[in-house]
């Protein structure tokens, strides 16, 4: 094999890697961009909460019993400390943190440890009454343009599939971020800056 052979094939082998790396390193690009949106105030976090294996809820399910819920796995648990630790090293210890009703919510909310946790009915899950839905998500785009935005201090929703949908449609998986454009009015349109996946 010739020398001039040997360069080729290395340069192409280099050509390659980088091509690979792009991706990537759009990827992280974009997931800085987004995270700057929610430092910055832009931004509104809409949570899905973190593992809760099954869907729906229970025939006998009590919102003031946790027992009578779909719960967090311990996978689910140590994704929610894990959502916490992302906000805290993109510099946000502390936010203005919403939740759910559901106890999914509510413990998915707490274990992030990036502030005191109130409960928002408007958050609550809609999946099994439907035609709760409209209302609800009319109600809840209102009460977030009302919400004042402070930069450093995130505005941060622990919610439900079908609310996040229903706001953005954006189908998110368990522990997904979705990033909203803070809304300025109950009737403006809601634009998504981005989305953030967690393990």
């Amino acid at each position: 094999m010739s020398y001039f052979t040997l360069i080729q094939r290395w340069s192409m082998r280099i050509s390659l890697l980088l091509l690979l790396a792009l991706p990537t390193a759009r990827a992280a690009e974009n997931d800085e961009l987004i995270w700057e949106a929610l430092r910055s105030g832009e931004g509104v976090a809409l949570i899905r909460h973190a593992l809760a294996p099954g869907g729906g809820d229970p025939a006998s399910f009590d919102l003031n019993d946790c027992s009578t819920q779909r719960n967090l796995s311990d996978t689910g648990r140590a994704q929610a400390k894990g959502i916490g630790d992302l906000f805290k090293a993109a510099g946000m210890d502390e936010a203005r943190l919403f939740s759910s009703q559901w106890c999914r919510c509510m413990e998915t909310a707490e274990l992030m440890a990036v502030g005191e946790v109130t409960p928002q009915p408007l958050l609550n899950s809609f999946f099994q009454q439907r035609a709760l839905g409209p209302g609800r998500l009319a109600g809840l785009q209102e009460w977030l343009a009302e919400q004042t935005v402070t930069p450093g201090e995130p505005l941060v929703l622990v919610t439900h599939q079908v609310t996040i949908t229903g706001l953005t449609g954006v189908f998110p998986s368990s522990g997904e971020i979705v990033v909203i454009q803070h809304p300025a009015a109950a009737d403006s349109e809601i634009k998504v800056i981005g989305t953030l996946e967690t393990d």
